[in-house]
């Protein structure tokens, strides 16, 4: 996630084409191992891999044409696919005699923005790996024709998260883009078009990352106390609260509070904001969170304000539909094709609107650490995993406004990746009633794949 103010105006971004090389793949293929390990993931286990392994058959010899939907709750989850389809799928097709040919890969698409952020490198091994990058806040017309070309014509299936973003949540499913289901319903129409057999499936993939060890709380603690630290809280509590649970929550309540006292105060005093005039003193607080939910939407409506007054936005659509937005007017300005015909003082005026455009894309930024935190998630199920995923969130986001690399937090403890294949969706069922009602379609098409991805989330936790 991009931190750095920008200070100068930059060269209008370029489409980065996707250029698979199998050199690259076997490369990455072999440290792969490593990059798992140094992100604390000790063993990858998926659950329904052998239907996976006969659709992928399937689709090598052009029976059908493949999307294959993730979750996307970390920004490990690539690694993870890479696992599943590189190393667990051939395992698997071997084991049951499903005649699936080396290699066995998929293409994808990532966000623009990550190149920005994680360097020109990043870019280039996600280009040659197969990666086709979007610009997620507007109609980006070379990225989707090259996507639906890719799932027509590739030879690889096309691996997209449908929630457009992380929500650093296992449990929790953000809201679906339609974007996934509008371009399956193209590749049939491409394949009617050309009169061809393939049937188009969607194939739901849900991934969490419990801990190994459900007992080790002592990372629990010790990230606690950091962060209690980072915001000058004192780690004692009231005596009445003797029970270890009950004091580890009641020190996650008011360490969520304090945080979010910190930001209101920010936006009174920087921006002259209107917030609630007398919170709860959160160094008072201890098992409860008096009106939090209420209090962070208010947070991230004022934040997300501060960004879209600035750029004249409405105020509309989903948080994610705003942070695009928002992102999309900052990178207009920031990135620009005019360069070469403005004058040294229309140069320096751009300049100044590119390092505006930056600050003002910072609360959006903000919004995002934020954007599925309810407040309750702990409560409801006070376990070691919930406990990590908000704390990690926390601690992230207090590293951003720090000025250091949200990525830079360390993981907690060793975890699992788990994997679940869901049932898959075919799509070329459902094209006569895309062809009568296009809206419709999509809509009961988005629907039916978010109830597979949460009944991924649902059967691996039970």
């Amino acid at each position: 996630m991009p931190h750095a103010i920008v200070q100068q105006v930059q060269p209008a971004l370029e489409f980065i084409p996707p250029d698979y090389q199998p050199w690259l793949h076997r490369l990455v293929k072999l440290v792969l191992p490593f990059l798992l390990r140094a992100q604390k993931i000790q063993r990858v286990e998926a659950t329904g891999s052998e239907e996976l392994a006969r659709l992928l058959a399937q689709f090598q010899a052009r029976q059908v044409r493949l999307i294959l939907a993730f979750r996307h709750p970390s920004t490990q989850d690539p690694l993870v696919l890479a696992h599943l389809l590189w190393k667990t799928i051939p395992t698997v097709a071997r084991h049951n005699h499903i005649p699936l040919r080396s290699p066995v890969h998929s293409q994808f698409l990532y966000d623009r923005g990550i190149p920005i952020w994680a360097g020109q490198f990043t870019g280039w091994v996600l280009s040659k790996l197969g990666g086709i990058p979007i610009q997620r806040g507007k109609l980006d017309r070379t990225a989707l024709k090259t996507a639906r070309d890719r799932l027509v014509n590739g030879n690889f299936p096309l691996a997209i998260a449908p929630e457009g973003a992380t929500n650093n949540h296992s449990e929790i499913l953000s809201p679906l883009e339609p974007g996934i289901a509008q371009l399956a319903f193209w590749c049939c129409d491409d394949l009617a078009a050309d009169d061809r057999a393939e049937a188009v499936v969607i194939v739901p993939i849900g991934l969490q990352y419990p801990f190994v060890n459900k007992q080790d709380w002592h990372a629990i603690d010790y990230l606690l106390t950091e962060l209690e630290q980072d915001l000058n809280l004192s780690s004692l509590l009231p005596s009445s609260i003797d029970d270890p649970a009950a004091r580890r929550y009641a020190r996650l309540a008011r360490l969520g509070l304090q945080m979010l006292t910190t930001f209101e105060t920010f936006y009174r005093e920087a921006y002259g904001q209107t917030l609630d005039p007398n919170p709860a003193d959160p160094a008072t607080a201890s098992t409860a969170y008096p009106d939090f939910a209420r209090r962070l939407q208010q947070l991230r409506e004022v934040a997300l304000s501060v960004a879209e007054s600035h750029f004249n936005l409405p105020a509309k659509g989903s948080i994610s539909d705003r942070c695009r937005r928002i992102e999309q007017a900052g990178w207009d300005r920031i990135y620009r094709d005019d360069l070469d015909q403005l004058s040294p003082v229309a140069r320096g005026l751009a300049d100044w609107n590119a390092t505006e455009a930056s600050i003002r894309m910072g609360h959006m930024r903000l919004v995002e650490h934020f954007a599925a935190v309810s407040g309750s998630y702990v409560r409801e199920k006070p376990t070691i995993d919930r406990y990590a995923e908000v704390l990690t969130i926390m601690a992230r986001a207090i590293a951003w406004t720090q000025g250091r690399s949200p990525q830079s937090v360390s993981k907690l403890s060793q975890r699992i990746a788990k994997l679940q294949i869901g049932q898959p969706i075919n799509v070329s069922d459902r094209y006569l009633d895309y062809r009568q009602n296009r809206r419709s379609a999509i809509e009961q098409l988005t629907c039916d794949l978010t109830n597979r991805l949460e009944q991924s989330i649902q059967t691996s936790t039970h």
